[in-house]
């Protein structure tokens, strides 16, 4: 599957700021076997269970970086990122419909290195847990081993 960018998206800049901010696609396919990707779906960033589960995460950067875990923040009413990069429209709406989750609802969900849904979620969830789930991962014990 190819994803087709307009020129705008490409151009596209948010204005206000000194500097201007690119925006870029999100294509999940492109993480396969290199990056787990955490989705955390919200309808704005005033959702409460979108705060907390950021605040949830918040705490446990570190554990994103050992464990190659991409984050990305999909809003439905405020501008969404993949690890702090702002991302564009189309990739957005690609992402809602690949997991089907409409603008209204909160949901986490894990994507392993493999493409493959590990682990979704509706209600915050600790990043602990999380890392438990990818941890106890085939792959993950082979990283582990490997990295010692």
């Amino acid at each position: 599957m190819s994803i087709v960018l307009s020129p705008v998206s490409i151009a596209g800049t948010v204005q206000g700021s000194t500097q201007a901010i690119k925006m870029s696609s999100f294509n999940l396919s492109s993480q396969k076997w290199q990056n787990r990707v955490l989705l955390v779906f919200a309808p704005s960033v005033d959702n409460l269970s979108y705060q907390q589960q950021m605040h949830l995460f918040d705490q446990q950067k570190s554990g994103f970086k050992d464990r190659d875990l991409v984050l990305v923040q999909v809003l439905a009413t405020n501008k969404s990122y993949a690890n702090g990069q702002l991302i564009d429209e189309s990739s957005v709406a690609n992402l809602r419909n690949r997991f089907g989750v409409d603008q209204e609802n909160f949901r986490v969900i894990l994507v392993g290195k493999d493409g493959g849904i590990k682990r979704q979620d509706t209600t915050p969830v600790a990043a602990t847990a999380i890392f438990e789930q990818i941890d106890a991962m085939p792959m993950r014990q082979q990283e582990m081993r490997s990295s010692r």
